[in-house]
């Protein structure tokens, strides 16, 4: 098997169409992750300056960035493991994993309601740029990456 391009891409050359997926989702989980913790830093630096009470915005970049990251990177995790699954079992795993997500993020919220700890502002911030920031992350390696429609047989 030969080694992918410099960019982390798979090439169609010597990959399997498993692989070359594979290649893709894991870019995309790299490139997630290195944004969440791009977000996360971030987040509390500003948070704490702009908050009224600096430890309240750094609870609240920390708690955005981790429903950031359970959001963003459920998705991604699943379709890895699924690669090599039928059609069917990876649409039942992602749509189970995306009810999991939206009942535990609607525990978070309900549970966070009445908690003055953390600077809500702040908290809607980190979790909006990190969640929209991870999709278009994601759309770019699905979009370059190289996944081929047939394998030939050698």
């Amino acid at each position: 098997m030969t080694d992918g391009p410099a960019d982390g891409s798979a090439s169609i050359s010597g990959a399997s169409s498993s692989e070359a997926a594979r290649a893709v989702f894991r870019r995309a989980l790299r490139d997630m992750l290195v944004l969440v913790g791009v977000i996360t830093v971030l987040g509390v630096v500003l948070g704490s300056v702009v908050a009224p009470v600096a430890s309240k915005g750094v609870w609240g970049a920390l708690i955005g960035a981790a429903i950031a990251l359970l959001f963003s990177g459920t998705t991604v995790l699943t379709m890895l493991r699924t690669v090599d699954s039928s059609v069917a079992t990876t649409g039942a795993v992602i749509l189970g994993a995306w009810l999991v997500k939206m009942v535990v993020l609607i525990a978070v919220f309900a549970v966070l309601r009445d908690m003055d700890f953390y600077d809500r502002p702040v908290l809607a911030i980190v979790t909006t740029v990190g969640v929209l920031g991870s999709v278009a992350l994601d759309y770019r390696p699905v979009v370059t990456g190289r996944v081929p429609y047939v394998e030939p047989h050698t």
